[in-house]
């Protein structure tokens, strides 16, 4: 349902307050709620999207045209929010559902006409002050228990990319500046130039 007008301040104030009191929450839930804010579980619990501002959408912006070039012709797909993943792959019955900023999905069984319906193979999150702890801690945490191969931090502040590669069940770690380039562990002979992502 699309309403003809923006909800005032307190509206989504109270309607985040509403979702938040639910014990646990669902897929099936999720997708009933009849208003345009985004929202994600995890593990039944509602965290509420903020907008992102115009330098992550510039961020997301550069590494989605790398990646889509890379993958012109190739059967890895490159998709950017607002997408829902489920993560665990319950689909109506999944209690973790989020929208990372950028995935690359080489499973296309995983791809319905609503959402994504596992892990990706890559996920990218470019974070903010308001969204660091969640994407550094809960968000990591339930990447790599549901077995993202691959994800990486973006942080603007900083300019510099987090990178977790999946090896043996734990996320090894490696960290790049913005002179620097990423290779993609995911995709052979795929690399982002940090140059371009992080240009003023």
């Amino acid at each position: 349902m699309v309403h003809d007008r923006r909800a005032s301040i307190m509206e989504v104030e109270e309607t985040a307050k509403k979702y938040a009191q639910r014990k646990h929450c669902t897929y099936a839930d999720y997708a009933s709620w009849d208003d345009e804010n985004r929202y994600e579980l995890i593990d039944g619990e509602v965290f509420m999207m903020s907008a992102p501002s115009v330098t992550h959408q510039r961020i997301v912006r550069e590494i989605m045209l790398q990646l889509a070039a890379f993958l012109s012709g190739k059967p890895c797909e490159v998709l950017a929010a607002p997408l829902d993943v489920c993560l665990n792959a319950k689909g109506d019955d999944d209690d973790t559902v989020v929208q990372p900023d950028i995935i690359v999905v080489c499973e296309q069984s995983k791809l319905d006409k609503k959402r994504c319906n596992g892990a990706p193979d890559l996920v990218i999150e470019v974070v903010s002050p308001s969204t660091s702890r969640h994407d550094r801690i809960r968000k990591l945490n339930k990447y790599l228990q549901a077995g993202v191969r691959e994800f990486w931090i973006a942080d603007p502040d900083d300019k510099s990319v987090t990178t977790h590669i999946l090896e043996d069940g734990k996320y090894v770690v490696n960290a790049y500046e913005d002179a620097e380039t990423v290779p993609v562990s995911v995709l052979e002979g795929c690399a982002i130039s940090l140059p371009e992502v992080f240009a003023d």
